[in-house]
């Protein structure tokens, strides 16, 4: 959904919608490759994910808020898991000793997820590897979902809309589905100063201008982001009760929502 043009002031991203481009985008098995190779760098408690806004003030806000929302979960569940710094920094905030799930397409991601997160609980720590709308999983039976940097893998809205619905139906009712994530914006002029000029300034910042134009490469091979206000719709239509915006920072979003 994204289309590149090339200016002389860098990349220019505008969202479009065609079955074309949709096609183009990276498999789920190029993306469990791309992954497989790169735990290390999902394993940081300190910094999250460095290209994403904010990532480890996120994860305080989310662990914070889950803690909050629920102090003693019985039942975890966290799709698209990575190396486990979700659950990792969970468990230092609740005295309940869990049992978590983690769903992610990489091994590789799963087994340093377990690594890190076996001596923290002496509940059940269940993975499976693959998409999570397939994985065989209990309905009525989470407490809380984590879906971080997941979700923008998800492609037509009918894929969306499945995904949304299938975590509702697994929390159980009280549960909490909580969100953050790469996200689009709108309007066309938004997305361009939002993502393009400061979110692109801010990757150059990290390395260089190659490097910006990098991870906008992946980005425009691999994801499909959807706004907030369609994502906080769509959650309201499969049947949360209250969605909260967390907090916002040019092209990235947490969210939660409560059955």
């Amino acid at each position: 959904m994204i289309k590149i043009v090339f200016s002389g002031y860098g990349l220019v991203f505008y969202f479009w919608s065609t079955k074309g481009t949709m096609e183009q985008k990276s498999t789920l098995k190029e993306i469990e490759e791309r992954f497989d190779k790169d735990v290390e760098r999902f394993s940081n408690l300190e910094t999250g994910q460095q290209t994403t806004l904010d990532a480890a003030f996120n994860m305080e806000l989310i662990t914070d808020g889950i803690a909050a929302a629920m102090p003693h979960p019985k039942k975890i569940l966290d799709i698209g898991c990575g190396a486990g710094n979700y659950p990792v920094k969970l468990l230092s905030k609740i005295t309940s000793n869990p049992d978590i799930t983690l769903v992610d397409l990489s091994r590789p991601m799963l087994d340093k997820a377990v690594e890190r997160i076996q001596p923290l609980t002496t509940g059940a720590i269940t993975t499976h590897q693959g998409d999570f709308r397939t994985a065989p999983l209990k309905e009525n039976s989470y407490d809380a979902i984590i879906a971080t940097a997941v979700l923008h893998h998800l492609r037509e809205d009918a894929d969306w809309e499945t995904a949304f619905t299938k975590c509702f139906k697994l929390l159980q009712p009280g549960g909490s589905f909580w969100i953050f994530d790469l996200v689009a914006q709108d309007h066309p002029a938004m997305q361009q100063l939002l993502f393009t000029k400061h979110y692109g300034h801010y990757l150059s910042s990290l390395k260089d201008e190659t490097y910006r134009d990098h991870v906008f490469a992946y980005i425009e091979k691999e994801d499909s982001p959807r706004s907030v206000l369609y994502q906080t719709s769509l959650l309201r239509k499969v049947g949360f009760k209250t969605v909260e915006l967390l907090h916002k920072n040019l092209c990235f979003a947490s969210f939660a929502a409560f059955k």
